[in-house]
């Protein structure tokens, strides 16, 4: 049975989304900022990060909230982390390829996740102790015991092009072993196949908590493990509520080979 919390999650997830639907015809006329090189928001991030917040102050209104577009507001144990719009640059290009992330943090670890695509109608939810489910059904990751064969999700954030020659670095190391190595522009995304077994790992390093805070919950709560790029498994949010920069995730071996990876080829120490 959903819990009382996710239910108001998947509430505010499905108006954002519908927002995100209602503009996708107009994207020509959206206004567009460049929030840091490279890193884009439109008007509609703003207004569906809106439709969530609406939501939430109605029925939680004590609770801080820490959101892409509006910052952080107030302070609880208790914190709605939100991203209204994963994968704003496909949406602004036309890639159908984006989602909404929620999640609900208590003292930097999350309990609560929702993460929603709008065009496929995929709707991820887990609680913590309670296990992870797409579209109400229980979901697992994969059980590859190596890395042999895997399919690899990962991201090149722009504030991280400093080390993107340590990354290709480890990206060609890892095609000697790997199906492939994907690229589709949402973390949040990325972690929930993960989750669902559509991928057997992920890393990416300038995650910000809205970014991660759901999809780590759900690679969890499906059985998997997430850690940083040195293996240490700290959550999504320290007590200043920034994100864990560096992210690696999937079962339990995958997880730690791929971790291993990044340390022997040198990717990891670049952020030393």
């Amino acid at each position: 049975m959903q819990k009382p919390a996710v239910t108001l999650m998947v509430k505010a997830a499905r108006s954002a989304g519908n927002v995100l639907l209602r503009h996708m015809n107009k994207l020509d006329a959206l206004n567009v900022v460049e929030k840091d090189r490279m890193d884009y928001a439109s008007e509609v991030d703003g207004l569906a990060e809106k439709e969530i917040i609406k939501e939430f102050r109605r029925s939680t209104p004590d609770y801080a909230i820490l959101g892409e577009e509006t910052g952080s507001i107030g302070h609880n144990r208790f914190t709605w982390v939100i991203d209204p719009l994963d994968g704003t640059s496909n949406y602004l290009h036309g890639i159908p390829h984006f989602c909404v992330s929620i999640a609900l943090v208590e003292n930097g670890e999350p309990i609560h996740a929702v993460i929603f695509d709008p065009l496929r109608n995929d709707l991820f939810t887990a609680s913590r102790g309670s296990g992870a489910t797409l579209n109400e059904r229980r979901i697992r990751v994969t059980d590859r015991k190596d890395l042999n064969g895997a399919m690899v999700l990962t991201g090149f954030p722009p504030r991280e092009r400093e080390r993107v020659s340590a990354q290709l670095k480890c990206i060609d190391n890892l095609l000697l072993e790997a199906e492939d190595i994907r690229r589709t522009g949402s973390a949040a995304l990325d972690l929930a196949y993960v989750a669902c077994g559509r991928a057997d790992a992920y890393f990416e390093a300038g995650v910000k908590p809205w970014d991660i805070a759901a999809g780590v919950l759900l690679v969890r709560e499906a059985g998997g493990k997430v850690s940083d790029f040195r293996g240490r498994t700290t959550g999504p949010m320290d007590n200043r509520g920034l994100a864990t920069r560096q992210l690696v995730a999937g079962n339990l071996k995958v997880a730690d080979l791929l971790q291993q990876k990044i340390v022997n080829t040198g990717y990891a120490a670049a952020f030393d």
